[in-house]
C-alpha cells in the first residue's frame, strides 16, 4: 500500500477535480454546410454542467438521419454540427448532482429522453419509453 500525506492527498483531489472542470480538446468531424465534406478539426467541449455527463466517445456510427442532415434536406438541419448520435465510450467527468454514473463507466449515449416514470424507465429498458415519443 502506498502512503500519501495529508498535505498530498489534498492535492492530489485538487488537481483531479481542475482536471475534471477544464475545457477539453479533441478531433472531431465538422459538417459546415450541406453537402460539403466532413472537416476533422479540433473541438472544445465544456465541462459538464449540473445533471450532465461528458463522455469520451470512442467510436460513433454514421446512420441515415446522419445523411439525411448532411444532404441538406432536413429542414430541421442546422450549420455548423458534429454528426454522429449513436455512439459508444467511456464517463470522462460528471457534473454536479451525477450520481448514477461516474468516471470511467462505459456508456451507450441515448438521444432519447427517457420519462423515469414508466414500466420500461423502471426497467433496463429506458429505450423504449412511450410517454415522451
Amino acid at each position: 500500500m502506498l502512503y500519501i500525506p495529508k498535505e498530498s492527498k489534498r492535492n492530489i483531489v485538487q488537481y483531479c477535480f481542475c482536471i475534471l472542470v477544464q475545457v477539453i480538446k479533441c478531433k472531431a468531424a465538422v459538417a459546415w454546410e450541406a453537402k460539403k465534406p466532413l472537416s476533422i478539426e479540433e473541438v472544445e467541449v465544456a465541462p459538464p454542467k449540473a445533471h450532465e455527463v461528458r463522455i469520451k466517445i470512442l467510436a460513433t456510427g454514421v446512420c441515415h438521419t446522419d445523411a439525411y442532415t448532411l444532404s441538406g434536406a432536413d429542414p430541421e438541419g442546422l450549420f455548423p454540427v458534429i454528426l454522429g448520435h449513436e455512439g459508444a465510450g467511456i464517463v470522462e467527468s460528471v457534473g454536479e448532482g451525477v450520481t448514477k454514473f461516474k468516471p470511467g463507466d462505459k456508456v451507450i449515449p441515448l438521444y432519447i429522453p427517457q420519462c423515469g416514470e414508466c414500466k420500461f424507465c423502471k426497467n433496463p429498458k429506458t429505450n423504449l419509453c412511450q410517454k415522451i415519443r
